[in-house]
This record gives C-alpha cells, sequence and structure tokens, in this order.
C-alpha cells in the first residue's frame, strides 16, 4: 500500500523502491505492480495519489483542537509564531467534521493566577491563559460550533496541563463517543500538541496530526521538527486540507 511520507505529504508507493526491471520480470514480481497501479491510479499523478491513500473523516473519528487562544496568537502573552495562521484552516476541518456529525473538541489552557508554570513561581513561562481572562479566550476568529466540548487543562497550579489527557474529561467523551482516531490540530506543536499527541497513542487511540494546522513555539530552534519525528516515530500520522473531501 502506498504511506505518507513524514514531512511533505508525498505517497510512498512500495512499487518504486521494487527489484529492478530484470528481476522484478525474473520473480515475476512486475505485473502485481502493474494491477496495483492500475486499480488504484497511483503513479499517474500526485492528486490522484494524494486521493487514493488519503484518510476521511468517518465513524469513530473526532477533532481535537488544541488551545486556540488569544494569548497564544499574535500579541499574546505567549505567542507562538504563525499561530493566528491555523485559524482559518481548523474552521475548515470543523467545517467537515461538523457536516458529518463527528464529535469537535477544543482544549484550553485554563490557568490560575499563580500556576506553577509561571515565572513569577519559578516557571519557564510567562503569565498567560490565567482563567476568566481575554487571554484565556479562543480566538474570536474561531467558528467553535455549540455542539463542541470545552476541555479545560493546567486549571490547578502544581500540574503542567501540557496534556489534554491530564484530567479524565477528554478520554471520558472520546469513550462516550465510541472514538477510535483522534484528528489533532493547533497549538504549540512542540509542547501541548505534542504531549496531547503522544498521550493518546500510548490510549491506544489512532492519531493523524493536522500538518497544516499546527505551529511551533520553538524556545529552542528546531524544537516544532523533533517533536513531529518524534511523534511520528510513536505511530502519528499525517493529513492536510486539501486531501480531504467535503
Amino acid at each position: 500500500m502506498a504511506d505518507k511520507d513524514k514531512r511533505n505529504g508525498e505517497p510512498l508507493d512500495f512499487c518504486r523502491t521494487a527489484p529492478s526491471a530484470e528481476q522484478a520480470r525474473a520473480a515475476d514480481a512486475d505485473e502485481p505492480c502493474d494491477d496495483y497501479r492500475a486499480a488504484t491510479g497511483i503513479g499517474d499523478s500526485e492528486g490522484e495519489e494524494d486521493a487514493a491513500v488519503s484518510p476521511q473523516p468517518g465513524k469513530g473519528d473526532a477533532l481535537v483542537l488544541i488551545d486556540i487562544q488569544n494569548d497564544f496568537l499574535r500579541g499574546g502573552a505567549l505567542e507562538v509564531p504563525g499561530g493566528e495562521e491555523v485559524v482559518p484552516v481548523l474552521n475548515r476541518y470543523m467545517k467537515i467534521f461538523e457536516g458529518k456529525g463527528l464529535p469537535i473538541i477544543a482544549t484550553r489552557d485554563w490557568h490560575p493566577p499563580d500556576h506553577g508554570s509561571f515565572k513569577q513561581q519559578g516557571g519557564p513561562w510567562p503569565p498567560h491563559c490565567v482563567l476568566e481572562t481575554p487571554g484565556a479566550a479562543f480566538s474570536p476568529g474561531l467558528h467553535l460550533p455549540g455542539s463542541a466540548v470545552i476541555v479545560s487543562t493546567g486549571a490547578e497550579a502544581e500540574k503542567e496541563g501540557y496534556s489534554g489527557f491530564e484530567e479524565e474529561t477528554l478520554e471520558h467523551h472520546l469513550k462516550r463517543a465510541e472514538t477510535k482516531r483522534l484528528w489533532v490540530g493547533g497549538l504549540a506543536t512542540d509542547y501541548c500538541v505534542r504531549h496531547t499527541v503522544l498521550d493518546a497513542l500510548r490510549r491506544g487511540y489512532e492519531v493523524l496530526l493536522l500538518e497544516d494546522a499546527v505551529r511551533a513555539v520553538d524556545v529552542t530552534a528546531g524544537d516544532g521538527e523533533r517533536a513531529i519525528e518524534e511523534m511520528q516515530s510513536e505511530g502519528a500520522q499525517f493529513v492536510r486540507l486539501e486531501s480531504l473531501s467535503d
């Protein structure tokens, strides 16, 4: 079968790595590849390859949006470079999921003023997403449907809040919806997205990372790329909006 390359979305055709033509003929291995390409269309064009192999939202899927909050966007207390760019993309994912009647879940940092991650408390971050403040609000451009489930994280001073699974709320809703596969996008790739994806994989969920709807804070250059590589090595796959049908 064809699979996704970890970064650029190019399908990987197992037939392209088959033996040479002479070896294939000798082993009668060329005809299966011809039959496979004829049946799937792989090899005809890049667009047709993506359409043939890309997953589509369906029963057992849930869309999980990570921390699309004002403090992580342009001008916020803990701005993620390019964070605002994911908002319109996530809106389009939500439209598809809502149209199919599939669950949409949005996590949010919801910190007390004395949260342990804040610099004043010895943590690494400036105060951000303090509960009931404008910085903790979802982006006004994010079109969450009324049916969306909101999951708050980091609501206790001593809990980091990096993973949506830190509390039982997220998994409770996923189990109730009989969810098997998560489509995950949001902020930031190298922190809350990474922790949520890895925790989901450990719990046995399949995970599709929305490659066009994540951004990294990159405290150290390359953190985002390393997080993506780690998520893939643990079993996450990648998807882009352009490969989906409305």
